[in-house]
């Protein structure tokens, strides 16, 4: 078993990056694409006043819904919150503050934290006051705009189908879905993949998340995995 550029962990060890408070961004649509052995390592371990960041909070029992249910998050950034019925009480409760994005300027705020951008200008939403409110505006050639800022976390989580051992990824079908981006927005990324295949496998065309934005790669619990050289 190769593992010359030191990327290729496990489980255990990459647990130590969750902690307390932490800022925690999230592949995934409606579960599909979210990294389940290091949603189930999070839970496992305990950690709580997450502040999480993707597209939705997944359904009670699938993908990052679990951990909102178990209360385990303080606050979430999402385009939506309606296919999980537990994360909406908690609102309710005021057990969970939730800040709503549109899902398109979700993606590019993800993006924009990505390449360093500390804010994107953009229009949708300026009638809404859920989009809108206590937002700065900024006027550009006669044209008013919201800001929308930039979102970058601690530690970014993505679920993808195979990776080679510097970390370039390939993702399967719908389950791409925001996980290149969140991939760029980490301060740290972990990678759950399926298989692991020697550098130079992949086709160039194949990559969509170059390996200079992945920090860490594991397995993913539950899948008949091996090593591809073996």
């Amino acid at each position: 078993m190769e593992n010359p550029f030191g990327k290729i962990t496990t489980i255990e060890t990459v647990m130590d990056f969750f902690h307390d408070g932490m800022t925690l961004m999230f592949g995934g649509f409606g579960g599909v694409g979210s990294p389940p052995t290091m949603i189930d390592g999070i839970l496992k371990k305990g950690v709580q006043n997450l502040t999480l960041i993707g597209n939705d909070t997944g359904f009670p029992h699938i993908g990052i819904g679990k951990i909102v249910s178990h209360g385990r998050a303080k606050k979430v950034i999402a385009s939506h919150i309606g296919s999980n019925p537990v994360a909406g009480q908690l609102m309710q409760d005021g057990k969970l503050e939730v800040e709503f994005s549109p899902q398109g300027i979700l993606a590019e705020r993800i993006r924009a934290g990505g390449v360093g951008l500390p804010a994107i200008l953009s229009d949708i939403g300026m009638e809404s006051e859920i989009v809108s409110k206590d937002k700065p505006r900024y006027v550009l050639n006669g044209n008013e705009y919201l800001i929308e800022t930039a979102l970058t976390a601690e530690v970014s989580i993505v679920f993808a189908k195979k990776a080679d051992v510097y970390g370039n990824l390939i993702y399967d079908k719908s389950a791409r879905n925001t996980n290149p981006l969140v991939a760029m927005a980490g301060k740290l990324t972990i990678a759950e993949v399926e298989e692991i295949v020697p550098l130079g496998s992949l086709d160039p065309d194949e990559i969509i998340t170059p390996g200079v934005f992945v920090d860490y790669v594991i397995f993913s619990q539950g899948v008949n995995w091996k090593w591809a050289w073996e």
